[in-house]
């Protein structure tokens, strides 16, 4: 018996030394924001995969991308683009990707992580010291409460569809210690977009049974409206015609990269409607006038050649975020 104890000694003393000697993932980063961003081009963007979820914002001849792995380390990241100052947002917790104007009554202020509430961040600005709710851009407590970010044109896609787009894009590029990270924090990403994780996250201030908690859904504010546009949904609509706030409105989505994309439907004073022109969505054709259009609101062939949709910006988020600062919300169910 007593051998077979030393025998037992000394295989648990082995089986721990296996586990101590085990490749570890790479250790966790501080969570702080950037407020000095560095950026790569697109050829040396080697930390990024195609199917990479990323928020992509232009300003005249400038694009630039912010990978989601990147900004879950980070929260937010502030960038001077040739239009003003904006910070890039992203609350892991409920897969939001939000960009604001980062200028405040003729004041440029700089965001980093206060706390969370309602299982969304909130982030304070360095120059107030004011806390800012960052799913609704609102000002919940110091000296500006009650006053909201502007949101500012941001695309949530992926790497590949980015760059096809914008071939001269430039990347944030992650800190020292950060893009180790990337990878596992990507595909958890992807992941969720898909199937959200069950249930709301602890300290979720209201669940609303219509849609699971952790369901991606693209977020629309119109007026006093708000409608949720399930990505499940879109994936099967692809071309969403509606009226939200009394206007005529049209959510493109491109399954392959989830891709959504809202505009008014109207040109030159007229009311458009639009199906898909193809498996993608990738281009889209008005009832009005057989003109055909990108997924951006661009026409390229017909009657309205040249004509830019005016955008409206979408909300990506988890339905339990979404529906819980938007309440009375309308969801979108495809027929």
């Amino acid at each position: 018996m007593k051998r077979i104890g030393i025998v037992l000694m000394l295989l648990a003393g082995r089986s721990a030394l296996v586990i101590a000697q085990a490749p570890q993932g790479p250790p966790m980063m501080p969570y702080t924001a950037i407020h000095q961003p560095e950026f790569v081009p697109a050829s040396e963007a080697t930390f990024l995969q195609d199917d990479d979820i990323l928020l992509g914002v232009t300003s005249g001849a400038v694009a630039r991308a912010f990978p989601a792995a990147d900004l879950a380390q980070h929260g937010a990241v502030f960038n001077q683009l040739p239009d003003g100052p904006v910070s890039v947002t992203w609350c892991g917790v409920c897969n939001t990707g939000l960009v604001f104007r980062a200028v405040v009554k003729g004041r440029t202020l700089h965001f980093q992580y206060d706390r969370m509430v309602g299982g969304n961040e909130v982030q304070k600005d360095m120059e107030t010291g004011t806390s800012w709710q960052q799913a609704t851009g609102e000002a919940i407590d110091g000296p500006l409460k009650g006053t909201r970010l502007q949101l500012y044109p941001v695309v949530r896609t992926t790497w590949a569809e980015w760059r096809r787009r914008y071939p001269h894009t430039t990347v944030l590029k992650p800190l020292p210690g950060y893009a180790e990270r990337m990878p596992a924090l990507s595909s958890r990403i992807k992941a969720a977009t898909r199937v959200g994780p069950d249930g709301a996250p602890k300290g979720a201030l209201a669940l609303d049974a219509r849609l699971p908690a952790r369901e991606t859904v693209a977020g629309l504010e119109v007026g006093r409206e708000a409608v949720a546009y399930p990505f499940s949904a879109l994936r099967v609509a692809r071309v969403v015609n509606d009226r939200v706030g009394g206007q005529p409105v049209v959510i493109v989505h491109q399954p392959s990269s989830d891709t959504t994309t809202a505009f008014e439907a109207r040109a030159k004073g007229k009311a458009l409607t639009f199906q898909a022109a193809n498996d993608d969505a990738s281009s889209v054709i008005d009832r009005e006038t057989r003109s055909t259009w990108n997924a951006y609101g661009l026409c390229l062939e017909g009657p309205l050649k040249g004509t830019q949709l005016k955008q409206v910006i979408l909300v990506p988020q988890f339905w339990f975020a979404w529906s819980q600062f938007h309440q009375g919300t309308r969801v979108f169910t495809a027929q």
